[in-house]
């Protein structure tokens, strides 16, 4: 089958593959596999074929939003992925989990507009239990700080006239906030798939902590490193076990 908007053909993929907003980090990602090779780059969809500890994967970008980055999950899944893992940044809602910390998203609070069109008000965006306690035990074997909770998906990224209920998300227990989880969860859910996601942050969202934004500092470098070593690991753990 091909599958037009990635421009790949279905028997080139694999049961899993990790998902990333930007194509260059599927590069950096594709880079620690064995084998590697680019299938495609189309739009902002770059995708990688390779193995990690034996087990066939791909790395598949899908840009900056729930729409676009949908559109990546539901090819992936119609071409046969089975388990997707999301590999992003995301902004910080506690002074607890400061830029280079790791968040492990259990569930997402569906605050975007696509979902909204694909399932009912009140229909959990929530991720695979299996996928969450594999991210969060490969995770805590590297330095630093790693949680797993709850994350929001928002589509807006610079504030306008409407204020963003930032605060009332934490104080709802909310960790972090980004764009595409809900998206991925929800459509996991409606196709059949597994799903889960790690993220690490690069900034704080809440205003009383908000200082000016850098996601190219080298702790969130690092933090990234991490973040895709943990995503690795747990595919490989993940497998073990099937």
């Amino acid at each position: 089958m091909y599958l037009p908007i990635l421009e790949v053909h279905s028997e080139e993929l694999p049961a899993y593959a990790i998902v990333c907003g930007d194509p260059r980090r599927a590069a950096v990602i594709a880079g620690k596999l064995d084998g590697a090779r680019e299938l495609a780059y189309a739009r902002e969809y770059r995708t990688f074929v390779g193995e990690f500890k034996g087990v066939k994967l791909a790395v598949v970008s899908h840009g900056v939003g729930s729409p676009g980055a949908a559109v990546c999950f539901e090819e992936l899944i119609k071409g046969g992925v089975k388990t997707l893992i999301r590999v992003g940044t995301a902004g910080s809602y506690s002074a607890d989990h400061p830029a280079g910390s790791l968040i492990v998203s259990t569930a997402a609070v569906r605050a975007e507009g696509l979902t909204k069109q694909l399932v009912p008000d009140g229909f959990p965006a929530i991720a695979d239990s299996d996928i969450v306690n594999a991210l969060y035990e490969s995770a805590l074997e590297s330095e630093g700080i790693v949680k797993k909770g709850m994350t929001v998906t928002l589509d807006v990224f610079f504030s306008g006239v409407v204020e963003v209920p930032h605060k009332q998300y934490k104080q709802a227990g909310v960790l972090a906030v980004e764009m595409e989880i809900a998206a991925l969860y929800v459509v996991a859910s409606l196709r059949g798939a597994k799903a889960g996601a790690i993220v690490a942050l690069d900034g704080y969202a809440d205003s009383d902590l908000a200082a000016e934004y850098d996601p190219h500092t080298k702790v969130v470098a690092n933090a990234v490193e991490r973040e895709i070593l943990a995503a690795l690991e747990a595919i490989a753990k993940l497998d073990a076990k099937s």
